[in-house]
């Protein structure tokens, strides 16, 4: 099992969502994407698409209006 850290502070919809979808393909099941995100509407859309992909998510905020997203690949 692999982490990997993604850093996408700073950006806005839709470039952290693909930005995560792309690391996704590269890592194998049990790896573990943490995701640091400071966009509300990324906040939104990465745990959401993760979720339905059938991966664990987790969120800490980690700062005020800053978080990360750590997504656990299912298969």
């Amino acid at each position: 099992m692999k982490e990997v850290m993604l850093d996408c502070l700073g950006e806005a919809c839709p470039v952290p969502l693909i930005k995560t979808e792309n690391a996704m393909k590269k890592l194998s099941a049990g790896d573990v994407l943490i995701v640091q995100i400071d966009h509300s509407c990324a906040m939104k859309n990465v745990p959401e698409w993760a979720r339905k992909e059938g991966h664990n998510v987790e969120i800490e905020e980690v700062d005020d209006g800053e978080w990360e997203v750590i997504i656990e690949k299912v298969s």
